[in-house]
């Protein structure tokens, strides 16, 4: 079969959203890199109308775009290829994998089992990592937790393997409602954590949570800051991360002005995540 390999110029923080639409166009086999994503898609199902539809999308984009368009002949399983970069490894205090490879974590390390859909939410990216070395700081025994943007549910999961007592879960996307709650299973949570749908509307009304989980990007997490502060309880820890190293001044006078406390910012390459607690006044 012959397939067309596009080479798309792309920040990694755009590129799952990226991706989540081209999914919708039929694309189906993703390589995320640095500042690229390379994807494949069937020479039937590409067409001009498909290639101007994805320039309108990184029109939102400045700076970004295709490097090159090929045509290549290929008769690969794209999906057999892609698990093969998925590998089990040690996480802080978790040992994240997915079903298809071997291995058992050690007596000290908690196992997540994450199967992630193609080219979504594998655990392994810097901000993931982040937020699951942060968390157990965060999580203490009969919490409730708030995991906003859950991606393929992992933060839930791991709260909930840590002690904690119910996480809520939401996600816009279809694929990370239908991968969460298969992820759910995998891992035994689903008496504890429930996912939906949506945004911050999905949560049920009157809500309070001890620990807000939000790993999404930096204009989504600013805008959610205040409705998610009304939503901490008075002694409530927060984690933030899908945010770069440039975002820290705009994300830490946000912070200020909220009265939330910034108790510590961890980093890993450009990528950075903060741990926060609610104020008491």
């Amino acid at each position: 079969m012959k397939y067309i390999k596009l080479v798309i110029s792309i920040q990694d923080e755009y590129q799952e959203t990226l991706i989540s639409e081209l999914l919708e166009m039929e694309f189906d086999a993703f390589e995320q890199q640095d500042g690229r994503i390379i994807t494949y898609v069937p020479k039937e199902r590409f067409s001009d109308v498909h290639r101007e539809r994805i320039e309108g999308i990184l029109r939102a984009y400045p700076g970004d775009g295709f490097i090159e368009t090929e045509e290549v002949v290929a008769d690969r399983n794209w999906n057999e290829e892609w698990e093969k970069t998925i590998v089990a490894q040690n996480i802080g205090k978790f040992y994240v994998k997915p079903t298809w490879q071997r291995g058992e974590p050690d007596n000290d390390s908690i196992l997540l089992e994450i199967d992630p859909k193609m080219a979504f939410g594998t655990g392994y990216h810097e901000t993931t990592r982040l937020m699951l070395k942060l968390l157990p700081s965060v999580i203490e025994g009969d919490d409730i937790v708030l995991d906003a943007g859950t991606g393929t549910g992992i933060l839930a999961i791991a709260a909930i393997k840590l002690g904690a007592d119910k996480a809520f879960a939401f996600d816009i996307d279809e694929w990370s409602i239908t991968n969460t709650r298969e992820n759910i299973l995998l891992n035994g949570v689903e008496k504890k954590v429930a996912v939906r749908k949506g945004s911050l509307e999905t949560i049920p009304s009157g809500s309070q949570y001890d620990v807000i989980l939000a790993n999404i990007e930096r204009n989504t997490i600013l805008d959610m800051l205040p409705k998610l502060k009304r939503l901490l309880k008075e002694e409530g820890r927060m984690l933030l991360s899908g945010l770069l190293e440039k975002d820290e001044p705009s994300v830490t006078q946000k912070l200020e002005d909220l009265e939330l406390k910034v108790k510590e910012i961890r980093q890993e390459n450009e990528w950075i995540a903060y741990s926060v607690e609610n104020r008491i006044v």
